[in-house]
């Protein structure tokens, strides 16, 4: 039996010219849930996380509140999806969907809701698109099946909302709707955590962040 704890990077910086880097909070976040680990005595024999920035900083953070992480195998299988390359093709098909310049953090999410829904409804154009809904469902497959025949015991992975959320839909077994519904719901730096062996993988929390539920925390619980 595998145990498995999924965890969404930190506070990425939204608005900025490069989303693909932890802001100070996100980086506190990190430091946190490592050091929540430390207090649990909770330690991982094995470490895997995509290859964007966010995840590197967030394992490092994680590293830094729990002492030390083995080496990470690093596996583009974890990328999030680009959202940005959506938004782009859905504003092409549908530009009356454009939202204001200086829009609230709200609208995005909205637009961004309704892009993902057309892209997994197969609405857009592939040319404008670095990968299908469907490839990226099946990469996300790939990893959990990689995960599901590990010998570690204790793993963690570092990944994105939507990486976790695909994740999560095979294995729930839930609809294109509700990956992007959970995806919006992951918080930064939580923890969902799953059982695994080679007969599958078990759902046993979902979206923690017993590390942030504290009264002087409670300000760093983020979900960009």
């Amino acid at each position: 039996m595998t145990d498995i704890y999924l965890v969404r990077h930190g506070q990425a910086s939204f608005g900025a010219a490069n989303y693909d880097k932890l802001s100070d909070l996100g980086a506190q976040q990190s430091q946190w849930l490592g050091h929540y680990f430390k207090q649990r005595d909770i330690t991982f024999d094995s470490v895997f996380m995509g290859d964007m920035v966010r995840h590197r900083e967030t394992a490092e953070g994680i590293a830094k509140g729990i002492g030390s992480l083995p080496e990470a195998n690093i596996n583009s299988e974890l990328n999030e999806f680009n959202f940005q390359a959506v938004a782009t093709a859905f504003l092409t098909r549908y530009p009356d969907q454009k939202v204001p310049e200086g829009a609230s953090r709200a609208e995005y999410y909205r637009l961004l809701k309704k892009a993902m829904l057309a892209w997994a409804a197969d609405e857009l154009d592939h040319n404008l698109l670095d990968e299908s809904w469907a490839g990226f469902e099946d990469r996300v497959a790939t990893m959990l099946g990689a995960l599901q025949t590990t010998e570690a015991k204790r793993v963690l992975v570092v990944s994105s909302g939507g990486a976790i959320a695909m994740m999560l839909k095979h294995i729930l077994g839930y609809d294109a709707p509700t990956v992007i519904n959970m995806n919006l719901q992951i918080r930064n730096a939580s923890f969902s955590q799953c059982f695994a062996n080679t007969r599958g993988v078990h759902l046993n929390n979902f979206n923690s962040v017993p590390h942030l539920d504290v009264v002087d925390r409670l300000h760093a619980v983020t979900y960009s």
